[in-house]
This record gives C-alpha cells, structure tokens and sequence, in this order.
C-alpha cells in the first residue's frame, strides 16, 4: 500500500488541506485566485484570477519537489461558460505542450465569488 502524507493546510482552519500525496501521485485541493499576501480574491475577473490559481497550485506542487510538468489532470470550474475564451488562452500559456487531460465544468457560484477554481492531479516523474 502506497503512504500517504497530508502537505499544508486549509486556509482559516478550515477542514481540508492542500493536497494529499499517495505515493507518486499527489492529490491537489481546488484553488481559486486567492492573493494569500493581500487576502482575498485577485481583482480583474478571470484572466488575472487564472493566472493566480495556477500560481496557487504550483507553489503547492513545489512543496513534494513537483511542477507543472508532473500534472496529468485537470479540472476547471468556471463560474460561467463565457469565461472559456480567456480562461483557455492563460491555461494554454501554462501548458503550451502536451497538456494534461482535463474538463470543464460551469457552476453557479465559487468561494468568495470568484470566477474559477482548479484542482490538479499530479504524478511525479
């Protein structure tokens, strides 16, 4: 049976953590674009808020000495499909080759009203 380790925990004491890594692959929470130095979502709607979850999980990755290159799945909430455009264009600037399988989801509302969330799914190469 592979080990498991908890890596971080949720904000304000809230009950979950960053990620769980089982062996090789690490399980990473959600992620909205949470500035943790200003507190509080990045303003400026989706672009700015894409690129700010993606820094938020790959600080996460760092911390199990992974990358963005170790990410084999992706899952995408969007507030609404409108987002998809300008959401695609950032997430393809993260993964401008062989990018990790995902899906896309719309939902009627995120933490903190924002406009995304990501969780990843990662496998140490």
């Amino acid at each position: 049976m592979a080990s498991k380790q908890i890596i971080g925990r949720g904000p304000r004491g809230l009950p979950f953590c960053e990620g769980v890594l089982a062996g090789d692959t690490f399980y990473l929470s959600g992620s909205i674009g949470y500035d943790h130095e200003r507190g509080g979502v990045v303003p400026g709607g989706i672009v700015p808020e894409t690129h700010q979850a993606i820094q938020n999980l790959r600080g996460v990755l760092q911390k199990v000495g992974m990358d963005l290159a170790d990410v084999v799945k992706v899952t995408v909430y969007l507030r609404s499909m409108d987002y998809y455009g300008a959401f695609n264009e950032v997430y393809a600037s993260y993964f401008p080759e062989n990018p990790p399988a995902r899906e896309t989801v719309a939902v009627s509302g995120l933490a903190l009203g924002a406009s995304i969330e990501l969780s990843f799914i990662a496998v140490r190469s």
